[in-house]
């Protein structure tokens, strides 16, 4: 029996494993015949359920994956949208301020420009203005603040709006502070 104890396989140029005893390259040993690889039925058998299992491992590794990257994801748009509506939140005075110059009219052109653009930019980033004449009565929307019947309307009415409301998306920054209107009771007689 020749045995080639080179440390490099002079066919591929590779370092050869530790365990160089078997034969290579055609060269047999006794009358003992291998199967491919030196491996034997019941190893084959043995190595296809292992791996089986390690493709069963990586699946399972990578569906754990893919949640955990869209768990990140959805937590980041949450942030997100609570970071806009809390910087939001903080500039709601100044459009109630802007509001009030209006009704006054003390709002000159280089004020209008700016009033402008920043209502233009608020909207840009999801702010919705709540509660307008006419809407329907709301109340996880709308907060009344006075109440009056009307044969004008035949359902809870928003009839007068003193000050609007804001939200951005699910999230409701303050609610329209309105006067409700009802149509009169029907059941009273007369």
């Amino acid at each position: 029996m020749i045995r080639d104890k080179r440390r490099i396989d002079p066919v591929t140029l590779e370092l050869r494993a530790a365990d160089s005893s078997l034969p290579e390259h055609g060269q047999t040993g006794g009358g003992e015949h291998r199967a491919p690889g030196g491996a034997s039925a019941a190893g084959s058998t043995a190595a296809q359920a292992q791996l089986a299992e390690r493709t069963a491992d990586l699946q399972r590794l990578k569906a754990e994956y893919d949640n955990y990257r869209k768990r990140v994801q959805r937590d980041r748009l949450a942030i997100r949208e609570i970071a806009v509506a809390n910087v939001l939140g903080g500039l709601l005075p100044v459009l109630d301020a802007i509001d009030q110059a209006r009704e006054y009219g003390d709002v000159d052109p280089g004020l209008r420009a700016v009033a402008d653009a920043l209502e233009t930019q608020l909207a840009a980033l999801g702010l919705q203005e709540v509660g307008t004449p006419g809407e329907l009565f709301n109340p996880t929307c709308h907060e009344a603040i006075s109440y009056r019947q009307s044969g004008e309307v035949d359902q809870p009415t928003c009839t007068t709006v003193h000050r609007p409301g804001y939200r951005v998306g699910d999230h409701l920054l303050r609610p329209a502070q309105v006067t409700v209107s009802e149509p009169p009771d029907q059941s009273e007689p007369g």
